[in-house]
Protein backbone atom coordinates (compact mmCIF):
# COMPACT_ATOMS: atom_id res chain seq x y z
CA UNK A 1 0.00 0.00 0.00
CA UNK A 2 1.20 3.46 -0.78
CA UNK A 3 1.94 6.25 1.21
CA UNK A 4 3.27 9.43 1.22
CA UNK A 5 4.86 12.06 3.31
CA UNK A 6 5.51 15.85 2.98
CA UNK A 7 8.29 17.01 5.29
CA UNK A 8 7.72 20.80 6.00
CA UNK A 9 9.34 21.86 9.24
CA UNK A 10 11.27 24.49 8.05
CA UNK A 11 11.64 27.93 9.40
CA UNK A 12 12.89 29.98 6.25
CA UNK A 13 14.70 32.24 8.03
CA UNK A 14 16.65 33.60 4.42
CA UNK A 15 13.50 34.66 3.33
CA UNK A 16 12.74 36.96 6.34
CA UNK A 17 11.14 39.66 6.24
CA UNK A 18 8.23 37.68 4.37
CA UNK A 19 8.99 34.45 6.38
CA UNK A 20 8.23 34.43 10.06
CA UNK A 21 7.65 31.76 12.85
CA UNK A 22 3.75 31.90 12.63
CA UNK A 23 3.70 31.74 8.90
CA UNK A 24 6.78 29.90 7.58
CA UNK A 25 7.54 30.10 3.77
CA UNK A 26 6.08 26.43 3.06
CA UNK A 27 2.73 28.20 3.70
CA UNK A 28 3.61 31.51 1.94
CA UNK A 29 1.18 31.32 -1.29
CA UNK A 30 3.70 33.50 -3.32
CA UNK A 31 4.51 31.04 -6.32
CA UNK A 32 2.76 32.24 -9.12
CA UNK A 33 2.80 29.00 -12.01
CA UNK A 34 1.26 29.54 -15.30
CA UNK A 35 -1.99 28.53 -15.31
CA UNK A 36 -2.87 28.89 -11.94
CA UNK A 37 -5.39 31.18 -11.10
CA UNK A 38 -3.91 32.62 -7.91
CA UNK A 39 -0.55 32.28 -6.46
CA UNK A 40 0.38 29.32 -4.29
CA UNK A 41 2.32 27.80 -1.41
CA UNK A 42 5.34 25.28 -1.70
CA UNK A 43 3.28 22.87 0.27
CA UNK A 44 0.29 23.54 -2.13
CA UNK A 45 3.05 22.80 -4.74
CA UNK A 46 4.01 19.73 -2.88
CA UNK A 47 0.21 18.48 -2.19
CA UNK A 48 -0.61 18.68 -5.67
CA UNK A 49 2.51 16.75 -7.00
CA UNK A 50 0.97 13.31 -5.26
CA UNK A 51 -2.23 13.46 -7.69
CA UNK A 52 -2.71 9.94 -9.10
CA UNK A 53 0.42 8.66 -7.29
CA UNK A 54 -0.83 8.59 -3.43
CA UNK A 55 -4.65 7.96 -2.47
CA UNK A 56 -5.77 11.36 -1.30
CA UNK A 57 -6.13 9.27 2.72
CA UNK A 58 -3.09 8.10 2.67
CA UNK A 59 -1.24 11.58 2.51
CA UNK A 60 0.16 12.72 5.29
CA UNK A 61 2.61 15.78 6.26
CA UNK A 62 5.07 16.12 8.77
CA UNK A 63 5.49 19.24 10.58
CA UNK A 64 5.84 21.45 14.22
CA UNK A 65 2.77 20.87 15.96
CA UNK A 66 2.48 24.56 16.13
CA UNK A 67 1.92 24.80 12.56
CA UNK A 68 -1.48 22.41 12.47
CA UNK A 69 -4.19 24.81 12.55
CA UNK A 70 -2.20 27.28 9.44
CA UNK A 71 -2.10 23.37 7.48
CA UNK A 72 -5.58 22.60 8.16
CA UNK A 73 -6.99 26.12 7.10
CA UNK A 74 -4.68 26.73 3.97
CA UNK A 75 -5.08 22.78 2.94
CA UNK A 76 -8.30 21.61 4.51
CA UNK A 77 -7.63 17.92 2.67
CA UNK A 78 -5.44 17.11 5.24
CA UNK A 79 -6.43 17.11 8.82
CA UNK A 80 -6.34 15.11 12.02
CA UNK A 81 -3.92 12.09 12.01
CA UNK A 82 -2.94 13.18 8.19
CA UNK A 83 -0.85 15.81 9.74
CA UNK A 84 1.87 14.24 12.07
CA UNK A 85 2.71 17.31 14.27
CA UNK A 86 6.34 17.48 15.93
CA UNK A 87 6.74 18.76 19.43
CA UNK A 88 9.85 19.53 18.70
CA UNK A 89 12.10 19.57 15.53
CA UNK A 90 14.31 17.02 15.43
CA UNK A 91 15.87 16.77 12.32
CA UNK A 92 15.13 15.09 8.98
CA UNK A 93 15.91 11.38 10.27
CA UNK A 94 13.30 11.91 12.91
CA UNK A 95 10.42 13.10 10.46
CA UNK A 96 10.94 9.89 8.20
CA UNK A 97 11.28 7.36 11.20
CA UNK A 98 7.69 9.25 12.66
CA UNK A 99 6.28 8.51 9.29
CA UNK A 100 7.64 5.13 8.54
CA UNK A 101 6.44 3.94 12.65
CA UNK A 102 2.86 5.21 11.77
CA UNK A 103 2.75 3.92 8.28
CA UNK A 104 3.94 0.58 9.30
CA UNK A 105 1.52 0.41 12.25
CA UNK A 106 -1.24 1.05 9.40
CA UNK A 107 -0.26 -1.33 6.93
CA UNK A 108 2.63 -4.10 7.38
CA UNK A 109 3.74 -3.88 4.02
CA UNK A 110 3.42 -0.34 3.58
CA UNK A 111 5.90 1.63 1.16
CA UNK A 112 6.34 5.60 1.50
CA UNK A 113 7.50 8.58 -0.91
CA UNK A 114 9.10 11.78 1.15
CA UNK A 115 8.87 14.49 -0.75
CA UNK A 116 9.86 18.09 0.45
CA UNK A 117 8.65 21.70 0.45
CA UNK A 118 10.92 23.73 -0.29
CA UNK A 119 10.93 22.97 -4.19
CA UNK A 120 9.15 24.39 -7.70
CA UNK A 121 9.55 20.96 -9.59
CA UNK A 122 8.31 21.02 -13.31
CA UNK A 123 6.87 19.63 -15.58
CA UNK A 124 4.89 17.42 -12.84
CA UNK A 125 3.80 15.00 -15.53
CA UNK A 126 7.42 13.46 -15.67
CA UNK A 127 7.96 13.80 -11.81
CA UNK A 128 5.14 11.44 -11.17
CA UNK A 129 6.21 9.09 -13.70
CA UNK A 130 9.58 8.58 -11.96
CA UNK A 131 8.19 8.55 -8.43
CA UNK A 132 6.12 5.73 -9.70
CA UNK A 133 9.40 3.98 -10.70
CA UNK A 134 10.65 4.64 -7.12
CA UNK A 135 7.79 2.78 -5.41
CA UNK A 136 7.78 0.13 -8.06
CA UNK A 137 11.40 -0.10 -7.35
CA UNK A 138 10.52 -0.37 -3.24
CA UNK A 139 7.81 -2.77 -4.29
CA UNK A 140 9.74 -5.27 -6.16
CA UNK A 141 12.40 -5.66 -3.49
CA UNK A 142 11.06 -3.81 0.13
CA UNK A 143 15.00 -4.12 0.92
CA UNK A 144 16.04 -1.13 -1.30
CA UNK A 145 16.11 2.38 0.05
CA UNK A 146 15.27 5.16 -3.46
CA UNK A 147 16.76 8.30 -3.63
CA UNK A 148 15.94 11.15 -6.10
CA UNK A 149 19.08 12.62 -7.83
CA UNK A 150 18.31 15.59 -9.68
CA UNK A 151 20.31 15.42 -13.23
CA UNK A 152 22.82 18.98 -12.52
CA UNK A 153 22.38 22.45 -14.65
CA UNK A 154 25.23 23.60 -13.24
CA UNK A 155 28.23 23.29 -10.83
CA UNK A 156 26.33 24.20 -7.28
CA UNK A 157 28.32 24.00 -4.52
CA UNK A 158 25.36 24.62 -2.01
CA UNK A 159 23.87 21.10 -2.47
CA UNK A 160 24.83 17.24 -1.71
CA UNK A 161 25.70 14.90 -4.50
CA UNK A 162 24.82 11.30 -5.37
CA UNK A 163 27.12 9.15 -8.14
CA UNK A 164 25.58 6.63 -9.60
CA UNK A 165 27.17 2.99 -9.77
CA UNK A 166 25.93 0.24 -12.31
CA UNK A 167 22.53 0.32 -13.85
CA UNK A 168 20.01 -1.88 -12.55
CA UNK A 169 18.45 -4.10 -15.35
CA UNK A 170 14.55 -3.85 -16.09
CA UNK A 171 14.05 -0.19 -15.78
CA UNK A 172 15.09 1.27 -19.01
CA UNK A 173 18.13 2.31 -17.42
CA UNK A 174 16.36 4.96 -14.96
CA UNK A 175 17.82 3.59 -11.94
CA UNK A 176 21.43 2.76 -10.49
CA UNK A 177 23.00 1.69 -7.89
CA UNK A 178 24.46 4.25 -5.26
CA UNK A 179 28.08 4.66 -5.33
CA UNK A 180 28.41 6.81 -3.13
CA UNK A 181 27.36 10.43 -1.25
CA UNK A 182 29.26 13.36 -1.31
CA UNK A 183 28.61 16.23 0.79
CA UNK A 184 28.78 19.72 -0.38
CA UNK A 185 31.94 20.38 -2.62
CA UNK A 186 34.26 23.01 -3.18
CA UNK A 187 33.54 24.86 -6.98
CA UNK A 188 36.80 22.78 -8.51
CA UNK A 189 35.01 18.99 -7.24
CA UNK A 190 31.59 20.30 -8.38
CA UNK A 191 32.62 21.08 -11.94
CA UNK A 192 34.50 18.17 -12.52
CA UNK A 193 31.41 15.98 -10.85
CA UNK A 194 29.20 17.56 -13.35
CA UNK A 195 31.57 16.99 -16.10
CA UNK A 196 31.66 13.46 -15.49
CA UNK A 197 28.33 12.54 -15.76
CA UNK A 198 27.93 10.31 -13.35
CA UNK A 199 26.47 12.81 -10.68
CA UNK A 200 23.06 14.28 -9.21
CA UNK A 201 22.04 16.69 -6.73
CA UNK A 202 20.84 15.36 -3.55
CA UNK A 203 17.00 16.10 -3.79
CA UNK A 204 16.15 15.29 -0.68
CA UNK A 205 12.87 12.84 -1.82
CA UNK A 206 12.65 9.35 -1.71
CA UNK A 207 10.84 5.97 -1.21
CA UNK A 208 11.30 3.37 1.45
CA UNK A 209 9.55 0.42 3.14
CA UNK A 210 8.20 1.65 6.12
CA UNK A 211 9.56 -1.42 8.10
CA UNK A 212 13.17 -1.62 6.39
CA UNK A 213 13.43 2.15 6.99
CA UNK A 214 12.40 1.13 10.89
CA UNK A 215 14.76 -1.93 10.79
CA UNK A 216 17.74 0.70 8.99
CA UNK A 217 17.08 3.15 11.78
CA UNK A 218 17.51 0.78 14.30
CA UNK A 219 20.67 -0.74 12.97
CA UNK A 220 22.04 2.77 11.96
CA UNK A 221 20.65 4.77 14.37
CA UNK A 222 19.51 3.08 17.62
CA UNK A 223 18.80 5.94 19.79
CA UNK A 224 16.27 6.98 16.78
CA UNK A 225 15.00 3.64 16.65
CA UNK A 226 13.91 2.89 20.18
CA UNK A 227 12.35 5.96 20.81
CA UNK A 228 10.35 6.11 17.73
CA UNK A 229 9.67 2.07 18.21
CA UNK A 230 7.86 3.42 21.81
CA UNK A 231 6.27 5.86 19.94
CA UNK A 232 4.94 3.22 17.80
CA UNK A 233 3.63 1.18 20.19
CA UNK A 234 1.76 3.90 21.82
CA UNK A 235 0.37 5.18 18.56
CA UNK A 236 -3.30 3.06 18.73
CA UNK A 237 -3.31 3.76 22.46
CA UNK A 238 -4.62 6.86 24.51
CA UNK A 239 -1.24 7.17 25.40
CA UNK A 240 -0.20 8.24 22.22
CA UNK A 241 0.42 12.43 22.93
CA UNK A 242 1.91 11.78 26.05
CA UNK A 243 4.67 9.06 25.28
CA UNK A 244 4.71 11.48 22.02
CA UNK A 245 5.47 14.41 23.53
CA UNK A 246 7.78 12.96 26.28
CA UNK A 247 10.24 10.12 23.42
CA UNK A 248 10.32 12.71 20.71
CA UNK A 249 12.57 16.04 21.66
CA UNK A 250 14.67 13.37 23.46
CA UNK A 251 15.86 12.18 20.00
CA UNK A 252 19.00 12.84 18.26
CA UNK A 253 18.82 15.82 15.88
CA UNK A 254 20.64 14.19 12.47
CA UNK A 255 19.50 14.13 9.25
CA UNK A 256 18.47 11.46 6.97
CA UNK A 257 21.27 10.87 4.65
CA UNK A 258 24.15 11.44 7.55
CA UNK A 259 21.96 8.81 10.03
CA UNK A 260 20.83 5.96 7.41
CA UNK A 261 21.55 6.75 3.62
CA UNK A 262 25.17 7.25 4.03
CA UNK A 263 25.96 4.28 6.59
CA UNK A 264 23.68 2.01 4.34
CA UNK A 265 25.25 3.04 1.25
CA UNK A 266 28.58 1.22 2.62
CA UNK A 267 26.47 -1.84 3.88
CA UNK A 268 26.43 -5.27 1.87
CA UNK A 269 22.75 -5.93 3.25
CA UNK A 270 21.24 -2.99 2.24
CA UNK A 271 20.44 -2.53 -1.51
CA UNK A 272 20.51 1.77 -2.05
CA UNK A 273 19.45 3.05 -5.31
CA UNK A 274 19.05 6.21 -7.40
CA UNK A 275 16.89 7.32 -10.00
CA UNK A 276 17.93 10.46 -11.86
CA UNK A 277 15.68 12.84 -12.52
CA UNK A 278 16.23 15.08 -15.44
CA UNK A 279 13.64 18.23 -14.98
CA UNK A 280 13.18 21.29 -13.78
CA UNK A 281 13.97 21.84 -10.05
CA UNK A 282 14.22 24.96 -8.11
CA UNK A 283 14.91 24.69 -4.41
CA UNK A 284 13.35 28.09 -3.15
CA UNK A 285 15.39 28.35 0.20
CA UNK A 286 16.86 32.23 -0.02
CA UNK A 287 15.49 35.30 -1.94
CA UNK A 288 17.54 34.77 -5.85
CA UNK A 289 16.40 31.48 -5.57
CA UNK A 290 12.83 32.35 -5.12
CA UNK A 291 13.81 35.29 -7.84
CA UNK A 292 13.79 32.68 -9.90
CA UNK A 293 9.87 31.92 -10.01
CA UNK A 294 9.51 35.51 -10.76
CA UNK A 295 9.49 36.62 -14.70
CA UNK A 296 11.96 39.51 -15.30
CA UNK A 297 11.45 42.78 -17.16
CA UNK A 298 14.17 44.13 -19.99
CA UNK A 299 16.51 45.01 -17.38
CA UNK A 300 16.31 41.93 -15.45
CA UNK A 301 13.95 43.34 -12.65
CA UNK A 302 11.59 40.85 -11.01
CA UNK A 303 8.29 42.23 -9.06
CA UNK A 304 5.71 41.15 -7.21
CA UNK A 305 3.81 43.77 -5.55
CA UNK A 306 0.13 44.69 -5.23
CA UNK A 307 1.12 48.51 -5.25
CA UNK A 308 3.43 50.14 -7.37
CA UNK A 309 7.07 49.52 -8.57
CA UNK A 310 9.38 52.09 -10.69
CA UNK A 311 12.73 50.98 -11.24
CA UNK A 312 14.87 53.55 -13.14
CA UNK A 313 18.46 53.15 -14.27
CA UNK A 314 18.20 49.93 -12.38
CA UNK A 315 18.60 46.50 -13.37
CA UNK A 316 18.54 42.79 -11.71
CA UNK A 317 17.09 43.63 -8.69
CA UNK A 318 14.19 41.76 -6.85
CA UNK A 319 11.19 43.34 -5.31
CA UNK A 320 8.61 42.22 -3.38
CA UNK A 321 5.80 44.40 -1.42
CA UNK A 322 3.46 41.72 0.83
CA UNK A 323 1.32 44.49 1.19
CA UNK A 324 -1.98 45.85 -0.52
CA UNK A 325 -1.79 49.47 0.58
CA UNK A 326 -1.08 51.40 -2.38
CA UNK A 327 2.46 51.90 -1.45
CA UNK A 328 5.33 52.51 -4.13
CA UNK A 329 8.68 51.30 -3.72
CA UNK A 330 11.06 53.28 -5.92
CA UNK A 331 15.04 52.34 -6.74
CA UNK A 332 16.94 54.86 -8.74
CA UNK A 333 20.71 53.43 -10.05
CA UNK A 334 20.30 49.97 -8.35
CA UNK A 335 21.83 46.65 -9.36
CA UNK A 336 21.66 43.49 -8.03
CA UNK A 337 19.22 44.38 -5.06
CA UNK A 338 16.79 42.69 -2.56
CA UNK A 339 14.08 44.87 -1.38
CA UNK A 340 11.14 43.32 0.22
CA UNK A 341 8.51 45.21 2.28
CA UNK A 342 5.99 43.95 4.85
CA UNK A 343 4.05 46.10 7.39
CA UNK A 344 6.25 45.69 9.79
CA UNK A 345 9.87 45.01 8.20
CA UNK A 346 11.61 46.35 5.42
CA UNK A 347 15.09 44.94 4.27
CA UNK A 348 17.48 45.73 1.61
CA UNK A 349 20.34 44.08 0.48
CA UNK A 350 22.50 42.70 -2.42
CA UNK A 351 21.85 39.46 -3.44
CA UNK A 352 25.20 38.11 -2.37
CA UNK A 353 24.63 38.62 1.14
CA UNK A 354 21.37 35.98 0.70
CA UNK A 355 23.32 33.55 2.42
CA UNK A 356 24.07 36.14 5.51
CA UNK A 357 20.88 36.49 6.42
CA UNK A 358 20.66 34.50 8.67
CA UNK A 359 23.08 36.49 10.85
CA UNK A 360 21.02 39.52 10.35
CA UNK A 361 18.04 37.11 11.48
CA UNK A 362 19.74 35.97 14.42
CA UNK A 363 19.88 39.74 15.59
CA UNK A 364 16.21 40.80 15.61
CA UNK A 365 14.15 41.26 18.48
CA UNK A 366 11.86 38.12 18.77
CA UNK A 367 8.73 39.85 17.74
CA UNK A 368 9.92 40.32 14.19
CA UNK A 369 11.23 36.56 13.71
Amino acid sequence: MRFAMIMAGGAGTRLWPLSRQARPKQLLPFIQREGDAEPKSLLQLAADRLEGLVPPEQRYICTGEGYRGAIEAALPAFAGDQILGEPAARDTVNAVGFAAAVFETMHPGAVFCVLTADHVIEPAGKFRELMDLGFRLVEDDPSRLVTFAIKPTHAATGFGYVERGDKLPGYDGLASKVARFVEKPDEARAQAYVESGHFGWNSGMFVFSARTFMNCLERFKPESGAGLRRIQQAWSTKQRDEVLGKIYPTLPKISVDYAVMEPASRDKDVSVVTVEMDLTWLDVGSWPSYAETVTPDQAGNRAVSAGRVLAVESRDNLIVDGERDGHTVSLLGCEGLVVVRTKDATLVMPKAKAEALKLLHGRLPPELT
